[in-house]
């Protein structure tokens, strides 16, 4: 009985050792930047397949300006952040929206199956913000968005108003970058 409870032991003590070397902590801290002179950035929508929004996205992000969120794992859980967000692209001098940009993050708890992975697209005002567009932008193919993995560089995106682009870093916390253009007439 005490070799059994010794060995019970040793196995829990090699388990704590493990599980306080690797990393459990997954967040995506995203930057939006609005370099369009003629949109403003607005109403935004987030889901989240796992994990939750820490730090809100700002509900406007107004021409030559910027905006942050935070998204991260749910404590306790095996489960990374992964999730989507939109802001629609409304035309200043027209009040009218035009496009909707949206952004898919993937950072997953276990990176021995899995990669951090990202997108961006612009659609039509009308796409909504669901697990229905992060499963189109993880899953599909389509000329509405382009993906790829964190470690793969530049991701360009180019819409009728406006071009994304964006880059992910391929860490556990990972930091992503997003820039709105207006492409030019």
């Amino acid at each position: 009985m005490a070799v059994a409870v010794g060995a019970v032991a040793a196995v829990a003590a090699i388990g704590q050792a493990i599980a306080g070397a690797l990393p459990t902590h997954r967040q995506c801290d995203i930057e939006v930047v609005n370099e369009c002179t003629t949109y403003t950035l607005c109403n935004p929508r987030t889901f989240t397949s796992s994990g939750s929004c820490a730090t809100p996205l700002p509900p406007t992000v107004t021409p030559l300006k910027s905006g942050n969120a935070v998204f991260q794992k749910t404590p306790h859980t095996a489960k990374g952040t992964v999730g989507v967000f939109t802001y629609d692209l409304l035309n200043k001098c027209r009040n009218q929206t035009a496009e909707k940009i949206a952004v898919m993050f993937s950072v997953p708890y276990d990176f021995n199956l899995y990669s951090n992975w990202y997108a961006v697209g612009v659609f039509n005002k009308s796409k909504k913000c669901d697990y229905d567009l992060y499963c189109e932008m993880y899953y599909k193919k389509d000329i509405t968005f382009v993906r790829g993995k964190a470690s793969g560089g530049v991701l360009t995106c180019k819409g009728n108003q406006v071009t994304i682009m964006a880059t992910m870093s391929d860490t556990y916390q990972t930091v992503m970058k997003v820039h709105v253009m207006q492409n030019k007439r």
